[in-house]
């Protein structure tokens, strides 16, 4: 029986863990900074793309 995850979810459940039992090593920020790179490879980086501009966009006061 084979069992397949995927490494986004693989990065994101070291990613959660860890920010959560411990406070951020050095080595967990560069995990959490690859997770984003594998996320930009999927079917959500549009959505990620656009969240992040409305984001700044409303920090920065410039939503129309």
């Amino acid at each position: 029986m084979n069992v397949e995850l995927p490494l986004v979810l693989v990065v994101a459940l070291v990613g959660y863990f860890g920010i959560k039992l411990m406070r951020p090593p050095t080595w967990l920020i560069v995990v959490l900074l690859l997770g984003g790179f594998l996320l930009a490879d999927t079917f959500l980086a549009p959505a990620i793309e656009s969240g992040t501009r409305t984001g700044v966009d409303v920090v920065n006061g410039t939503t129309k």
